[in-house]
């Protein structure tokens, strides 16, 4: 059983019960519904969210991909109705709220919810650029990060990267990806990825946690026939890079010790750590790394996570700081795919072309 799977089973009874209040007290705003159709609604919310899971795991399918998707849809939906019908009683244990404000109170959960959808499959080329002292030559970083590709973000979703990718190809040296190239929903087959083998830039991919939930031997494999260069626990050169691929998993794994990591770093280089998660920045820095490159946060992909995201962390976006008396950069980018629910608000499914130029 996969990590999703035994996720969403856990979470399952108690998403049943909020689903069943929040009805409730949904349908009571227009007179209320009846308890046993309550009941059933619920199963069938229960129903959509877990028996597509057990068919993906095995072999993707249109239809239960489908499925997956209404569920996600039902999901994002009760979550701003939520939202929306607490408002709604608060300000009306002060004021009596006209019923057509409280209706286009409610229609504004599907209107968001469309717009969210949209702009989730919009992918948005950014540019930034990063001053370095150790470089001698004008280089372009293709970043990327947490493509997920899965059952609600399949097959299309790599042939739209991949013409992406194309179209902005010849103002790039190479493309990073900072983990979670699949999702973990469904099977990861050996010829998922072969769009992005058209790419004309050299691709370097890290895992990150999502990577081992299909497995990480079958996303090896995919990525390998796709021509895309692993980094897991290794380093390579390029032009003035010296980049080191570190990967990161919930689960227990080999891990690179610190004289490892400072036997690497060169001082006639620009020293970039490619790590899934916006962690140890500080520490990577004092070791001697110039650059990081992280995703993971998603930047909080909706409102009002983005909000929480920003206060908590290094949520997305570029943060320098002079570090062992260098500047030292940090680049969270929030992703170009999305976990479980295919919608975005308040960020970019990104592309960040980041250009590295000498200092003047």
């Amino acid at each position: 059983m996969s990590f999703r799977t035994k996720r969403v089973l856990m979470s399952t009874p108690l998403i049943a019960i909020f689903e069943f209040f929040l009805m409730k007290y949904l349908f009571l705003l227009f007179g209320g519904l009846d308890t046993v159709h309550l009941i059933l609604l619920t199963l069938l919310f229960v129903l959509l969210n877990t028996v597509p899971m057990f068919f993906e795991e095995k072999k993707s399918r249109l239809i239960t991909r489908t499925l997956d998707e209404i569920s996600g849809f039902w999901i994002w939906m009760s979550l701003f109705f939520f939202f929306d019908i607490l408002f709604i009683y608060i300000i009306g244990s002060f004021v009596e709220l006209p019923f057509y404000i409280v209706v286009a109170l409610l229609l504004l959960v599907p209107v968001i919810t469309v717009y969210s959808y949209w702009h989730a499959h919009k992918m948005i080329v950014h540019e930034k650029t990063i001053e370095l002292d150790n470089i001698n030559q004008e280089i372009n970083i293709l970043h990327l990060s947490d493509v997920h590709y899965g059952s609600i973000r399949h097959k299309k979703h790599i042939l739209d990267l991949a013409s992406k990718i194309k179209e902005i190809e010849g103002k790039c040296d190479l493309a990073i990806i900072s983990g979670d190239l699949a999702d973990g929903s469904c099977v990861v087959e050996e010829d998922v990825f072969l769009p992005l083998k058209d790419i004309n830039v050299p691709i370097i991919f890290t895992p990150g946690n999502h990577d081992f939930y299909p497995g990480i031997e079958n996303v090896y494999k995919a990525c390998k026939k796709a021509g895309i260069i692993i980094l897991d626990n290794k380093g390579m050169e390029f032009k003035d890079l010296n980049i080191f691929g570190l990967t990161y998993s919930f689960d227990e794994i080999e891990t690179v010790s610190i004289e490892e990591l400072l036997s690497f770093v060169r001082e006639d280089k620009v020293n970039v750590m490619n790590y899934h998660v916006p962690q140890n920045w500080e520490e990577f820095s004092s070791l001697g790394f110039d650059i990081q490159l992280s995703g993971h946060t998603h930047g909080g992909q909706f409102y009002p996570v983005v909000w929480i995201g920003n206060m908590i962390m290094y949520n997305m976006g570029l943060f320098k700081k002079n570090i062992g008396g260098k500047d030292r950069y940090l680049h969270v980018t929030t992703g170009v795919g999305s976990m479980d629910y295919p919608f975005r608000w308040g960020t970019d499914s990104e592309l960040v072309i980041l250009k590295l130029r000498p200092k003047n």
